[in-house]
């Protein structure tokens, strides 16, 4: 039995989120510059369709060691990473944060409910965070590029809905938007190459 998908058409005859591939192929059929994209997930769906889709669109590249590429084009090792992992999605969560030379860990967090770009995002916040508070002039790595909207909107777009068991993951993600809401930073946010480098540093391996 094929896996459940969500549709997020942008774009299209009727812009929206579809269950269905059926439902989907009719708000691209026949138009012009439709622009849609699939998740396995409800909530990632939802917390996609109210953000810019290009951040969802990389142009194909062959993933090479980064060791072999020009070193303009390598990973900048002085820096940390961070990375989130969610058991369902929503599910048990959990993110970290490591040296990305040494894959040493920094922090870590875990919640009983939340989902990955929720993770993500905290992740991202705390690492900042980290940085600033330890004065420490590193960059920092994500894989997540709806973390780096959220950063730049100061705000977790998050559509999921809040209940007891998720209660302290959302005390956690109002501190975070009051920290990103009341403190500057110098901190050079990243993307993390995964198609040339593999995966991040701090990825938890459970793909």
């Amino acid at each position: 039995m094929a896996k459940q998908k969500y549709y997020v058409v942008w774009r299209g005859n009727t812009p929206g989120i579809y269950a269905s591939w059926a439902d989907c192929k009719k708000q691209i059929e026949g138009f012009k510059g439709a622009v849609y994209k699939s998740f396995k997930h409800e909530i990632e769906a939802k917390d996609a369709y109210d953000t810019n889709p290009d951040i969802f669109f990389d142009k194909e590249t062959k993933r090479t060691p980064y060791k072999l590429l020009p070193e303009n084009e390598q990973p900048n090792l002085i820096s940390i990473s961070v990375d989130a992992a969610c058991a369902g999605n929503p599910g048990v969560m959990e993110y970290q944060g490591v040296l990305t030379d040494t894959g040493t860990q920094l922090f870590h967090f875990k919640a009983e409910e939340g989902t990955n770009n929720i993770g993500e995002f905290i992740a991202l916040v705390h690492g900042l965070s980290y940085l600033k508070k330890n004065n420490i002039k590193y960059p920092v790595y994500t894989d997540s590029k709806t973390a780096m909207s959220w950063i730049r909107a100061k705000k977790c777009r998050t559509k999921l809905p809040i209940n007891k068991n998720n209660k302290r993951l959302f005390d956690v993600i109002k501190r975070a938007e009051i920290w990103l809401q009341t403190n500057t930073f110098t901190t050079e946010i990243l993307k993390w190459d995964t198609k040339k480098w593999g995966e991040i540093p701090a990825d938890f391996g459970r793909k």
